[in-house]
């Protein structure tokens, strides 16, 4: 009877822990002042590594979403922040330069997980943390990322006045360069030269990126410093 009771108290358990784990679901819509939808708007929580899309009629959905959390909204090369403050969905409207209005929606909540087929992904993206490489050696970005991506190809750099060739996506066009975006901070650099990696927090290395423009059709390199 002991053992019937322990094994039934420890599937209970199990339940319990696959849907904290699982966590609830948060579904938001998007749009621009005109009640617009905006598509492909780039939505994460914490670490940009981890996210999702508004798909064609602004619709998104996130996994888990802590009340303190704040959303990031990236569009058009501009990030929006969005606190959730405590609020179960958002039906969120963006202007030129800021949110303009952000409400939680009893529908959006009802709709659960049907709400959008795909939340979270990470498949595009490659993710490299600062300490890490550093624990292991590397001074610089590219000597760190050498050999570390599938499908990300560095040559050259290897003595002094060498130019670094990189591309990700393969060599695409011989009269085109192939040469991926390279991001500090999300902000455009010629290259990572001068960054210590001991600076860096993260490294990411994203194959498919169409949200941003033809300037992302070779795929990006983003590097994230430490924040003081």
């Amino acid at each position: 009877m002991k053992t019937k009771l322990f094994i039934l108290l420890f599937a209970f358990s199990l339940s319990i822990t696959a849907q904290d784990e699982k966590g609830e679901p948060f579904n938001g819509l998007v749009t621009d002042l005109l009640a617009q939808p905006i598509k492909r708007a780039k939505i994460y929580v914490k670490s940009p590594q981890l996210y999702t899309y508004s798909d064609k009629k602004g619709r998104f959905g996130l996994t888990d979403v802590a009340a303190d959390d704040t959303l990031k909204i990236l569009y058009k090369k501009r990030i929006y922040f969005v606190p959730i403050q405590n609020r179960k969905s958002l039906r969120i409207r963006l202007g030129d330069q800021l949110v303009e209005s952000a409400k939680e929606d009893q529908e959006l909540i009802d709709y659960g997980y049907g709400y959008v087929k795909r939340r979270e992904f990470l498949n595009s993206v490659n993710l490299l943390t600062g300490d890490k490489l550093q624990k292991e050696g590397y001074t610089t970005v590219m000597e760190a990322l050498r050999g570390r991506v599938p499908g990300l190809n560095i040559s050259g750099g290897s003595g002094f006045g060498d130019e670094t060739s990189v591309n990700i996506r393969g060599i695409n066009s011989i009269y085109s360069s192939s040469t991926p975006l390279f991001l500090l901070d999300d902000v455009e650099v010629n290259n990572f030269d001068g960054v210590n990696l001991g600076d860096v927090d993260r490294i990411e290395v994203i194959k498919d990126a169409n949200m941003y423009g033809v300037k992302g059709a070779n795929g990006v390199i983003k590097v994230y410093t430490k924040k003081k």
